[in-house]
């Protein structure tokens, strides 16, 4: 690689480490063209990208960029996952396919909104519940104490009204006429 392709490259990653708030570090090392093209297909239904890097580069382009957490996973093969949209569907993703293959895509780690994400991390991130699921258990959290506060009112105005009611036949018996 000449000098002038190199400074591209160099100043590529770099723009596209700033872009990024989520980039996770794999070793690729035993896939196959097809499996590759398979995993790159997945990622982008996820808004994801997949792209094979040198190491020597990439190194050069996170410590331009402040992303020195990023150095320990850059040894060997290593593809860089550049996370577009959200985060854990993207680790679903990659850890869905790394656990149909995985004596040949291995997750190294990453990092998230610019912190280190070992590898555990990253499979932990991948066993969330989607946004939707959790937006819809802080929805249920939320409604639940105002569920019961509506029927604890309920209650306590419908236990007004009988007594209400009983006070008035109390009150029109004791003033009916004795007969």
């Amino acid at each position: 690689m000449r000098r002038e392709e190199k400074a591209e490259a160099i100043a590529e990653l770099t723009e596209r480490m700033r872009s990024a708030d989520t980039v996770f570090a794999t070793d690729f090392r035993g896939l196959t063209v097809k499996q590759l093209s398979e995993l790159r297909g997945r990622l982008r239904a996820v808004d994801t990208e997949y792209t094979v890097v040198k190491n020597t580069l990439a190194r050069r382009a996170a410590s331009d960029t402040g992303r020195e957490a990023l150095l320990p996973y850059l040894d060997g093969p290593t593809g860089l996952v550049w996370v577009g949209g959200d985060a854990a569907v993207a680790a679903k993703a990659l850890d869905g396919f790394a656990t149909e293959f995985p004596s040949t895509l291995t997750i190294k780690g990453g990092l998230l909104e610019g912190a280190d994400l070992p590898q555990a991390d990253v499979t932990r991130l991948a066993k969330l519940p989607s946004r939707e699921v959790l937006l819809g258990q802080l929805a249920g959290t939320i409604a639940a104490p105002l569920t019961g506060l509506a029927g604890g009112l309920g209650n306590l105005i419908g236990g007004l009204a009988r007594t209400l009611a009983a006070v008035q036949a109390q009150r029109e018996t004791e003033d009916a006429p004795a007969a």
